[in-house]
């Protein structure tokens, strides 16, 4: 997939002031500091797309960009943050779940994973919420510049294992890096697969 065009459409604070097209979605979602925001500018190939932050955790509300003019790139705000106040977080956790739960545009999750460390409950409990909330997601294993290859495969190996303590199929899963741009050949035709899937009757 080429990306021809990308631009920010809106935020929202809850699932009733999103866009309401039946565009197909596809949300990314993570802990704090994981390099959201890096990855969906790498991915559009867009520098300033996505507002980076020194301080983690900036994400507030539902971010939707239109890509091509075919479908949304949706920026979800990171969960488990733990410097925001327990109201705060209350009214974050509630939204991400309403609209992972109800929007019906939804086509993927893309769930991302800081490749450097071991794997975190947090993230494992999230994953398995997603699964038996039969919410299509994949895995996103960023920063992969920062480790030798080795240590990159031995530490994504780790965390296969681990979901494969709950999980008779593993999830998808791509290994990027925003400074190199790997892994974005691989997430766009991923995606494109999945818009033919949709476009399919």
């Amino acid at each position: 997939m080429e990306i021809k065009t990308s631009e920010f459409t809106l935020s929202s604070p809850n699932i009733e002031k999103c866009p309401t097209d039946f565009r197909p979605e596809y949300a990314f979602i993570g802990r704090s500091n994981v390099g959201k925001s890096s990855l969906i500018n790498m991915l559009c190939n867009h520098k300033g797309l996505a507002k980076t932050s020194a301080t983690p955790g900036k994400t507030l509300l539902i971010n939707h960009f239109i890509i091509n003019r075919e479908w949304y790139l949706v920026d979800l705000p990171g969960y488990g943050y733990a410097k925001r106040s327990k109201t705060i977080q209350q009214k974050i956790d509630n939204m991400i779940t309403s609209y992972l739960l109800m929007r019906q545009q939804l086509a993927n999750v893309f769930v991302l994973i800081d490749i450097r460390h071991a794997p975190q409950k947090i993230d494992l409990d999230f994953i398995n919420w997603l699964g038996s909330s039969s919410i299509p997601f994949s895995i996103v294993f960023t920063k992969a510049d920062k480790l030798s290859k080795q240590k990159a495969s031995e530490n994504v190996k780790n965390y296969m294992d681990a979901l494969s303590e709950t999980w008779e199929e593993l999830p998808p899963y791509f290994v990027t890096s925003s400074e190199k741009k790997t892994g974005r050949d691989e997430i766009l035709t991923y995606i494109e697969n999945v818009n033919k899937d949709i476009a399919t009757p």
